[in-house]
């Protein structure tokens, strides 16, 4: 399967990149954008990291072609220095993040991400470790599960879906917690009911919003002065936390926030790519 990167002209340009230099693509997915940077480099290397080594194993079939310039590594953002390491780099002089979810993951019915199709409630990024879907949905107390469907999903009916929830315990499968959110809080517009729902215990499975404030700590000491780190993020939540940590290394002197706003698709991305809709792209350069 192959994965169309979001808004790639403008995450290359805001990377500057060199044909010598080292860059880092924090969230690979199937290689979209890893391929990209390779093709501009001839004695540079990107390094693609993902946590999910499914993903990681197509895109190192789909970047085949320019395999001497990439190294694959597997692991969250807090193992990005030893993935520099690894390579033999203390420093990169770029460092892309698209936050989104993967077309493979969310049509992959195993992979639980989606209620498109019946599947296990797994939602997990990394299926080697960690609770799942299932565990969140059947385990968490109601008032805690209502808390983490409204922060994470805003959903402003949490305490019905939650109620709902544990009432039909135990939830067996991804269509039969969208039919109970469904039944709950039925469609009142185009979003089907459990969408924020199944978006919220997919953070929470994923500690996405701490992986986020990880790769936000770490991330700028990665780069090498003139270094450009690049977010592609398509939640509210996500782009707020960019946006204020890179307005804070601007005002404390660290770095120059390239995007006083942020970049986002043109409609004829849009029209090719509807996934890209909802996508800002924020950059920032080490000083």
């Amino acid at each position: 399967m192959v994965h169309t990167p979001v808004m790639p002209e403008e995450a290359l340009a805001m990377l500057a990149i060199r044909p010598e230099g080292v860059y880092l693509d924090a969230t690979a997915g199937l290689g979209g954008h890893t391929g990209m940077i390779a093709q501009r480099l001839t004695t540079g290397l990107v390094i693609a990291n993902d946590q999910d080594a499914e993903s990681l194993e197509m895109a190192r079939r789909n970047t085949a072609e320019w395999a001497e310039r990439i190294r694959f590594h597997h692991g969250p953002f807090a193992t990005l220095p030893g993935a520099l390491a690894e390579a033999g780099f203390a420093q990169a002089d770029g460092l892309l993040a698209d936050l989104g979810v993967s077309r493979y993951q969310l049509t992959e019915p195993e992979r639980g991400f989606s209620f498109l199709t019946d599947g296990p409630l797994d939602m997990r990024m990394d299926r080697s470790t960690g609770m799942t879907a299932a565990d969140l949905v059947n385990y968490t107390a109601e008032k805690a599960l209502a808390d983490l469907i409204y922060q994470l999903g805003e959903e402003r009916r949490a305490r019905k879906v939650a109620r709902a929830i544990v009432r039909a315990r135990a939830i067996r499968s991804t269509l039969h917690l969208a039919d109970v959110v469904e039944r709950a809080v039925p469609r009142t517009g185009r979003l089907h009911p459990a969408t924020k729902t199944f978006m919220a215990l997919r953070m929470a499975v994923n500690d996405e919003q701490g992986e986020l404030d990880r790769l936000l700590e770490i991330g700028p000491a990665l780069l090498n002065t003139g270094g450009r780190m690049v977010v592609i993020a398509f939640m509210s939540i996500d782009d707020r936390k960019v946006k204020q940590k890179f307005r804070a290394l601007g005002t404390e002197g660290r770095a120059a926030v390239l995007t006083k706003h942020p970049l986002q698709p043109g409609d004829t991305e849009v029209a090719r790519n509807p996934a890209s809709r909802s996508a800002k792209l924020r950059a920032l350069e080490m000083k």
